[in-house]
């Protein structure tokens, strides 16, 4: 179970970080989504906000065919997270290193945080930035 106030922090969070992410008036477009029922509100969320890909574990939530008519890309963490660090090496291991800096409670290191990212879902790009290390 979600603590409820840990998740309104963890929202502000991100608000305050991105202030220019929150997509709203998606609504009407929901029942249009031919991906998951669950998951409509997602990709509608992504085609009103004009999102290149929706990065998720669920996958096969969002098949070629609900999402190719809004050339909506889907990724997994893994795979988004490779091409991030393909794309910009320095600045990702750089902010790893800040992030794992940030934490008072474990993981407070670098290998740490990778040993988290592998378990979550993120083991090939664990595996791929201990490799550049």
């Amino acid at each position: 179970m979600v603590d409820e106030a840990a998740a309104k922090r963890l929202v502000d969070v991100m608000a305050a970080a991105f202030p220019d992410s929150a997509v709203t008036g998606y609504d009407a477009l929901v029942p249009d989504m031919r991906n998951d029922h669950k998951d409509r509100h997602v990709l509608a969320a992504a085609v009103r906000g004009e999102a290149h890909a929706v990065v998720t574990l669920n996958v096969r939530d969002f098949p070629d065919e609900a999402t190719g008519p809004y050339e909506v890309e889907v990724l997994c963490p893994d795979d988004f997270l490779l091409d991030l660090l393909d794309l910009a090496p320095a600045e990702v291991l750089a902010v790893l290193r800040r992030q794992a800096a940030g934490y008072r409670r474990e993981p407070r290191d670098l290998h740490g945080l990778l040993d988290r990212g592998a378990s979550g879902g993120a083991a090939q790009f664990a595996a791929e930035v201990r490799r550049r290390l």
